[in-house]
């Protein structure tokens, strides 16, 4: 939208800036150049303002403001007045892409939005906006000049096809400790990082609902990229929910604070925590799925409006299921049933590996295949796995040299010794031992 109102602008950029000079400092400007020649500004105040100009360009959102709706009717308007922009904007409504996006009779809702008013806004909004179809081709294109924002994890990235994509909502789901939240602060600051180095230059907003923001990791992992701690911290803005329905509150913030500048990600750690406490028993299941949908549903579209890339965690819940799975140590799921598996494109499993590693699966997606990637959890937030050289060497470190004197000759089948890993596993007198690999070559 940038790019479209500057090619289609009739002045040049030497005309628009003279234009937006006081009244009184042009006479003065004119009054001068008919007296004498004035002298021109030094080439190093002219670049000045050229930097600062770009910068004040490149964070300007990509929506189309609510004051174009003030215009006539010939010229793509809807003649609106003041008053019908503050009741737009006490509605929650804070760009024309909400408008063109929700339903006429919301639309309806607003005070003082009578019938025919409401048909002029909207005929505007889908001229301002324009909804069309579009060929294969042209969105194959679109995804390929996608942003994604990086994991820091070079194999994550390559399981998700080059990290997290914008425009759509992405969902991890998994145990305690798994990972999920320093994620979230990994991103929070790779979303910083120039588009060049699998950035997108732009800020983040992370809404929390369990108590588990913190700033500190944003510093450590600033350091990691060389990026200046004040100024990453400048770039989050944070907000703490402390129920449901001001959970879904927050959301409506968030798209006035999108519409003041530009953003490129937005967190929600965890979006079902709060719904799990505000709604119990079976009685209020049913309101808490439909009021999870909603949540959900202004997720998605404030991921069309302002293209930014949702991220929300998910909790899970144990499924003490009988049969051959018993036997296979305890099984999860996501919580939130069909409705939060509907509502988001891209789903993460998170799961505990050795040490501090991770291991993240694919477990529903449009376009991704099936498969998982390791990674690891350091002081600079996500990282690559630890190699298997230094678990080995940590192996060795712990047992202390103690193996060499073990032998499985306590079983007399070999089977019964793990040689599938690389550290081997054995039982010795109904305790469990780690040896190193070397043991079972």
């Amino acid at each position: 939208q940038l790019r479209r109102g500057l090619a289609g602008a009739p002045r040049s950029m030497e005309q628009q800036a003279e234009q937006r000079r006081p009244k009184r400092q042009r006479r003065a400007v004119d009054d001068a150049a008919a007296g004498e020649v004035v002298e021109a500004p030094a080439p190093a105040q002219a670049q000045q303002q050229l930097v600062a100009d770009d910068q004040g360009a490149v964070d300007e959102p990509g929506i189309t403001r609510l004051e174009m709706l003030c215009a006539a009717v010939e010229n793509r308007g809807a003649n609106l007045s003041k008053a019908d922009l503050n009741a737009l904007l006490e509605h929650g409504i804070h760009c024309v892409e909400t408008i063109a996006f929700m339903p006429f009779r919301k639309l309806l809702e607003v005070k003082g939005i009578g019938e025919q008013k409401a048909a002029r806004i909207m005929a505007s909004a889908k001229q301002l906006v324009p909804m069309r179809m579009v060929s294969a081709a042209e969105m194959l294109q679109m995804r390929k000049n996608m942003v994604q924002i990086t994991t820091g994890a070079a194999q994550l990235d390559g399981l998700l096809g080059g990290g997290i994509e914008t425009g759509q909502i992405t969902e991890i789901f998994g145990e305690f400790r798994c990972g999920k939240t320093q994620l979230c602060h990994t991103l929070c600051v790779a979303c910083q990082l120039p588009i060049a180095q699998g950035g997108a230059e732009s800020k983040a907003l992370y809404i929390d609902t369990e108590g588990t923001f913190r700033p500190e990791r944003l510093c450590d992992i600033a350091d990691r990229y060389g990026l200046h701690q004040q100024d990453v911290l400048e770039n989050v803005t944070y907000a703490r929910a402390y129920n449901a329905e001001h959970q879904d509150r927050l959301l409506v913030e968030a798209a006035g604070v999108f519409c003041e500048s530009r953003y490129a990600l937005l967190i929600v750690d965890s979006a079902i925590a709060l719904f799990r406490t505000d709604y119990t028993g079976r009685g209020e299941l049913a309101d808490r799925q439909q009021a999870l949908n909603r949540f959900l549903r202004k997720l998605q579209r404030i991921a069309d409006e302002h293209g930014v890339a949702v991220v929300i965690t998910n909790q899970v819940m144990a499924t003490p299921d009988a049969g051959p799975a018993a036997f296979m140590g305890p099984q999860v799921r996501p919580v939130g049933g069909h409705i939060i598996a509907h509502a988001t494109q891209t789903r993460l499993f998170f799961r505990k590996g050795k040490g501090e590693n991770r291991i993240c699966k694919i477990y529903d997606s449009p376009h991704l295949p099936e498969g998982e990637a390791m990674f690891s959890i350091g002081k600079g937030g996500v990282e690559d796995a630890k190699s298997d050289l230094a678990g080995l060497e940590a192996a060795k470190a712990t047992v202390g040299g103690r193996c060499a004197d073990r032998r499985p000759s306590t079983y007399a089948d070999a089977s019964l010794v793990n040689r599938s890993a690389r550290f081997g596993v054995m039982r010795l007198n109904g305790r469990r031992q780690t040896c190193a690999a070397a043991y079972f070559s």
